[in-house]
This record gives C-alpha cells, structure tokens and sequence, in this order.
C-alpha cells in the first residue's frame, strides 16, 4: 500500500490550516461533527429520492466515542459514506483547489478567502489536536469500505477494508500533552458536552455519546453506582425553528435568561423568519435592564451567528448597528460567505443586507412599543435612550431621520416624558422653536432665572439632563423644521414692541454704569445689559452665538478633553425691575469705586445659578463677607 503525498502548496496549505487560521482549537469537533450532519443529510435526502436507498430517520446519528487509554477520539455518522475516489477528492486535496495562486491568496490574507464549503477546509482543522487520523467509511452507493489514514504533511494512504455498515467513523489520535496544550482534555465527558452544547446543540440529528451516571446503590441506602449509558448530548431542535403561535412567553423568556445570563425578563422578543435573496431566521431580545458593563467600553457586542443550527460566532458585530447594540440574540442563516475558519463573516453585500433588515425590524419593534406599549417604552428608554441619542451624535446626523422619533425628552412643566413629534404637535401657535434647557435635574432647571419669560410665554421646554442631549441636538440641527433653541440663548426675540422700546430706554439711561460694570468684568462677558426675561431673579449669564454654557460646562468636566478650554460668549443680564438694580444705580451714583465688587459678585452669583464653576471661591466668599461689613 503505496503512501501518496499532498500537493506541495496543498501542503503548505495544512501548515496555514493548523497554526494561522483557526484562533481555537476546540471548533475542530464543531467541524467534523458539521460535516457529519451534511453526510446524513445527503444520505436522507437520498432515501427520499430514490426506494433502494431506504433508511429510518430514527437511524441517522452521530456517535462519539471516548477512549482515554488509547488517547484517541472517534466521531461516526450513519450518512452518505464515501468511495476511495470520494476519499481521494475530498480529502487527499484540501479544499479541492490545491492551487498555488490560491495558497498565495491565503498566506496574504487568510481572513478573506470564501471556500468552507469545500468538505476539506473543515476536516483539516482535527490536525490542530490529532498526530493522526484515521476515517473509515463505506458510501451507500458501494458495498466496499476503505480507510485513509494520515500524520499530517508526510502523505496519506488509502486501502481497501471490510466494512458492514454505510456511513463514516473518524478517528483521531491525539497529540501528547505539553506544558501549553492539554490534548487530554478533549477525551473527558464535560469537555465533550461542553463543546457539544456550545457549538452543535441544534444539529438536526441526535449526538449520542456514553454517559456515567450515578443511582442509588440497591445494597446501601446511602450509597451511589456509576453506571454507562448512551445519553443524546444535543437539543436538536431550536427555539427559533419552532412555529411562533406554538412557543410561549415563557419559554422565550427562560430561553433568553438561559442563553445570555439575565436575571430578568426581556422587555420585548423580536422573533421571525425572512425568505428571499438571502434568507435567515431571527430570535431578538430587547432587555429590561442594561448590563452591568454596558456603558463600558470592554462591553461587546453583536448578535449570535448559527449556520444550519450550528454555532458560528458568539457577537457578529457586523450584523447590529451601534446604536441598537443594547439587542441581544441570534441569526441562523445558510447563505452568509464566511471566512475560511467560519469565524468571521466576509464584508459582502450578502451581510449589509441582512444587517438591514435586523436593523429595519429593530427599529419597527421599538416604534411598535412606544405607540402601543408607552409605559414598557419609558422604561426601556430610562435604560437604553442614551444609547440612541448617542447613535445620532456619533455619526454627525447620518441615522437622525432613522431614531428622531424615538427619542423622549421629559418636559419642564409637568416632568412627564414627550416624544418630538408630540412636542411639534402641541406647539403655541406663535411659538417658532423648540425651547430646551440643560440642567441635571428638573428642579435644577425649573430654578433658571431664565426660564420665567418662557414660562409666562405659556411655551413649553424640553429639559436635556444627560450631556449627550445637547450633542445630539447639534447633529440634529431641526426637527419638522422648527429649530432648537437654548433658553440661555442670548437673543430669544419673545419682546413685544413697546417691551422692546422700553428695554432701549432703560439701557440708554444707564449705558454708563452697564459700560462701567463691563469694564470691571474685563474679558470674562461679551456684554452687560438690561434684560427683559427675568422677572424674579435679579441676574442670569446668557450665550452670544458660539459655544453654548452647557457646553462650557460639560467640556471644563471632562477629563479626557481633547478641545481645550471652551468658553461661551456670556452676557450677564440684569433685571431692572428688582431691587438690586436700584442698588447698582446708587452704588454707581454715591461710591463707583464699589461697583467692581457688586458686578463681581452678581456675575460669580449668576455663574453658580447656571450650574458653572467659579475660578476663586475663597475670594468670592471673602468679597461677600466684606461688603455686608460695609453695608452694617
């Protein structure tokens, strides 16, 4: 029995197989048992086709088997089997091609070469735990067996055997152990039902394998025996296979809480299948809660990756935008390009296609909540909305039209959450913008001096209390065309003509004290003027155009800002209807050379009301202090 040996560049292409492709060595069972399925698969299909050929279902498994004195690790099937040509085909060329140009292709860039529907990319990977594999297999088209067996690079043999049943055994010798690799570990019954379970749980055909277990001792009470028998390791049939109208709320949510590790419910289950140029089922999951490590940036995600219910990739990020990343779940599809390893999915447009239509039925499940479920909604945005706030600002408005309406804003007058399109809706008549205040929390905002023209106005305002709310407005620019608008904007223009007349008078009275108290300011205001939208509140800091205060102030608490330091143009307004005014003039008229500290101190004062730092608190103290000793 002459050895044959591998095409050289076949050759090299093993050596690439076992140490560059594959990142774990434990998918080499996911392999064979995956070549098993479509071995029975054939062999049933067969059986449909054609009366000679006629076998049960009940007879088509897999079967593993554990020999830990021989060091050796069987895997059969009753499928198809093969001829010594099949043999010689399938597994004395790998992946067929044997080419130069295509090993040349591989060694350049192993992650993006489409060929693991070739039954030997597969096979090889076993070499990665195995010095030694031996198949065995009789196809149901011969009544001859044969054997190939290999070490590897050195060549192959194959060779006539006597063999009863159809169908194929693989045999695998596996390596000795090293201080790296404990090879063993693949021969012990955890490990097995392990990798079963996480790689091949919804294989079609039952996975059977000799089991211990242990039952009461019939001669002692308190006593267990060990006992053998042949225990069926995978599920067979998933979840997400099964029809709809026959699964129950509880069984989704005990799948859910089984699969990813949560205590809780999910808040929704997104569960349906797609025929068409590429086809897939999905199982969805919107959770109640986030994860503990979800705003932090080790958090990973992605949906789950099954091809003909066995797993492929644990996060396909590929599939699940970032701005749903907050989605956990599944996609099981038999027409996505992998790569060689089957661990990572090719960029093609098979993928953009099915990543658009997740993201499209994510974002009907949410639509869908927040106009029949608004109470579960709520919910769901107080722990996920950030996330798509973040989604418009991270891509400068690219996904606004996408995720604007499903936004929430709580509103300054009652405190209950709108949508933009309900805010639209309830607009005054005369109202022109969307009014919005930042603040961390409602009483925060409901305390800004300049709120009270606003609010006497009858408009309503949204409160942004999270930082990233004004970013994400920014990208926006509008919503329906109506602009947004900060209440600490400077010109708000809400001044009737004669409120309007009166405030130019007022200001040319006084132009000298408000040019004084400026000056006393230097280059910490753009201006000092009278205002018209206080009411009770004797001052309040305002924004000419550029940086906004919020912005100010979120940029001085950043730690890792890379902008420097961002400052708004402020105006410091005064109103000249509070006592304070009077003060000023009369400070102004009898002691000028005190209103430095007056227009200190109020500009320090209206600093703290907008929720800004001020530069010396000690003095700012010690001002106060000296100016009431004056006053007494």
């Amino acid at each position: 029995m002459a050895k044959k040996q591998f095409k050289a560049e076949s050759k090299r292409l093993l050596e690439l197989m076992i140490n560059s492709i594959y990142t774990n060595k434990e998918i080499f069972l996911r392999e064979l048992i995956s070549n098993a399925s479509d071995a029975l698969d054939k062999r049933h299909y067969l059986s449909l086709t054609d009366h000679d050929h006629k076998v049960a279902k009940k007879d088509l498994t897999i079967t593993i088997v554990r020999d830990q004195e021989n060091r050796q690790l069987t895997i059969e099937d009753t499928g198809i089997g093969m001829t010594a040509e099949e043999m010689e085909k399938n597994l004395g060329t790998i992946a067929r091609s044997g080419s130069a140009e295509f090993v040349s292709q591989l060694e350049k860039d192993s992650k993006n070469i489409d060929i693991i529907g070739q039954f030997g990319v597969g096979f090889y990977s076993a070499f990665m735990v195995a010095k030694k594999i031996t198949v065995e297999s009789r196809s149901a088209l011969s009544d001859k067996g044969f054997r190939w067996v290999s070490s590897g690079q050195d060549g192959y043999t194959i060779s006539e055997i006597d063999r009863d049943t159809v169908g194929t055994r693989i045999i695998l010798d596996l390596k000795d152990d090293t201080d790296d690799e404990k090879y063993s570990d693949f021969l012990q019954e955890y490990k097995i039902r392990d990798l079963v379970k996480k790689y091949s749980d919804y294989v079609r055909y039952p996975i059977n394998m000799e089991v211990t277990k242990s039952i009461p001792d019939p001669t002692d009470e308190k006593a267990t025996i060990d006992t053998k028998e042949t225990e069926t390791l995978n599920s067979m049939i998933p979840l997400w296979k099964k029809n709809k109208s026959k699964i129950t709320d509880e069984e989704y949510n005990e799948f859910y809480k089984t699969k990813f590790s949560d205590w809780e419910d999910p808040a929704k289950v997104i569960h349906y299948n797609i025929e068409g140029n590429i086809s897939y089922t999905a199982l969805m999951y919107i959770p109640s809660k986030a994860p503990s490590d979800f705003w932090y940036q080790t958090y990973e995600s992605g949906l789950q990756l099954y091809t003909k219910g066995v797993f492929i990739m644990d996060k396909a990020k590929d599939l699940l935008p970032d701005h749903f990343r907050f989605v956990r779940g599944l996609i099981d599809s038999d027409d996505l390009n992998l790569n060689i390893s089957r661990e990572i999915l090719q960029q093609d447009r098979q993928v953009r296609a099915l990543a658009k239509s997740v993201e499209k039925k994510i974002q009907n499940a949410l639509e869908d909540m927040l106009k029949n479920e608004r109470e579960k909604y709520e919910k769901f945005f107080d722990e996920f909305g950030l996330n798509l706030k973040y989604g418009i600002y991270k891509d400068f408005g690219l996904h606004k039209d996408q995720l604007q309406d499903l936004l929430l804003f709580r509103t300054e007058s009652e405190g209950k959450y709108v949508t933009l399109k309900e805010y639209v809706e309830n607009m005054k008549d005369d109202q022109k913008v969307i009014y919005y205040a930042c603040g961390k929390s409602l009483d925060d905002i409901r305390n800004l001096p300049a709120l009270e023209k606003i609010r006497d106005k009858g408009y309503e305002v949204l409160c942004f209390l999270h930082d990233i709310d004004e970013f994400c407005i920014q990208m926006m620019r509008d919503y329906d065309g109506k602009q947004f608008q900060s209440i600490t904007t400077a010109d708000l223009d809400l001044d009737s003509d004669e409120e309007k007349k009166a405030k130019e008078e007022k200001t040319e009275e006084n132009k000298d004290m408000l040019v004084a108290m400026k000056e006393a300011l230097g280059d910490q205001v753009k201006e000092v003027r009278i205002s018209s939208r206080l009411k009770d509140d004797p001052v309040c800091i305002v924004a000419a155009e550029g940086p906004s205060l919020d912005m100010e102030r979120y940029m001085a608490n950043e730690p890792n800002n890379m902008l420097g330091n961002i400052k708004a143009n402020k105006i410091l307004e005064i109103n000249p209807d509070h006592a304070i005014f009077g003060k000023l003039q009369e400070v102004y008229r009898e002691h000028p050379e005190e209103l430095n500290d007056y227009a200190d101190v109020l500009f320090q004062q209206a600093l703290l009301i907008q929720g800004l730092p001020i530069e010396d608190p000690v003095a700012y103290t010690k001002k106060i202090t000296e100016m009431m000793i004056r006053t007494k």
